[in-house]
């Protein structure tokens, strides 16, 4: 990997430094701690839902490579995190190799943290928006690492909903998943407009503030990203009830109202 210089504005806050806080990181800076204030302020249970999500991701990552992937591209990776996607999916296969993607230079920075995977997969980053997937998926760093002849399971954890239809949203997915082989997933999780939407309104709003549009989705609106593949049971469900395992157990009389309190859908799709 080359050194890149690395420049970014602290005095703006970023959603990658503002989840770290979440996750009770250090990497990030009084505009990020300032705003994520805010969304705790109006949303309570955030760090929860933060360790919720990556505990999905996790969970998505390793269904992939125990349906034989070995190729996993992961969008708006954010600031590092032990355990890391890498350390997920190569628990179960050493040779998995997985390409990070995120805009944030301070990710960047940290990037190296993302390359120290096992010897016999590989690791890379690349500093790109979800929104080019053409950049991302004609880059020389990518084709070093992903064969487009085989699967590759992609991952957009609580990116989608900072890209509007406006945007072209469902587009932009379906331009990844259209360059990949049959057999490849997608898992997605996503910001709900449709439970407790008052709550992630004012979420919604603290972003909006902050110089961060989202675009709260509601479950069908999830569904369709999804449009063309096969989704993989239970279909689009609240995070914490897709496949859930007891390393991140919700007893039975607190689902309901991790439901609402989380607030978030997720599923996942394969590519007949």
């Amino acid at each position: 990997m080359s050194h890149e210089l690395v420049e970014f504005d602290t005095d703006k806050a970023h959603s990658a430094r503002m989840y770290d806080y979440y996750l009770g990181g250090k990497d990030n800076y009084p505009a990020d701690r300032e705003a994520a204030s805010k969304v705790m302020e109006a949303f309570p249970e955030t760090a929860q839902a933060a360790r919720a999500n990556r505990e999905f991701v996790h969970r998505a990552a390793r269904f992939a490579a125990r349906n034989g992937v070995r190729q996993f591209l992961d969008i708006g990776t954010g600031i590092p995190t032990e355990p890391n996607l890498h350390n997920a999916v190569q628990a179960v296969d050493p040779h998995c190799r997985v390409v990070y993607v995120d805009h944030d230079p301070l990710v960047l920075a940290h990037a190296r943290a993302l390359m120290i995977g096992s010897e016999e997969g590989r690791t890379e980053y690349i500093p790109s928006d979800v929104r080019d997937p053409e950049v991302i998926l004609g880059s020389e760093r990518f084709r070093a690492v992903i064969d487009l002849s085989r699967p590759v399971a992609l991952n957009l954890a609580a990116i989608m909903h900072f890209v509007t239809d406006e945007e072209g949203a469902y587009d932009i997915v379906r331009t990844y998943m259209d360059a990949f082989a049959p057999g490849s997933y997608l898992s997605i999780t996503h910001a709900s407009s449709d439970v407790n939407p008052e709550r992630l309104a004012k979420v919604a709003a603290v972003y909006a503030q902050a110089g961060m549009k989202v675009a709260l989705r509601n479950k069908a609106e999830v569904t369709r990203f999804f449009d063309g593949l096969e989704l993989v049971e239970p279909g689009v469900v609240p995070m914490h009830r897709w496949h859930p395992n007891p390393d991140f157990y919700i007893p039975e009389e607190r689902l309901a109202w991790a439901d609402e309190a989380f607030g978030i859908w997720a599923a996942v799709g394969v590519k007949p």
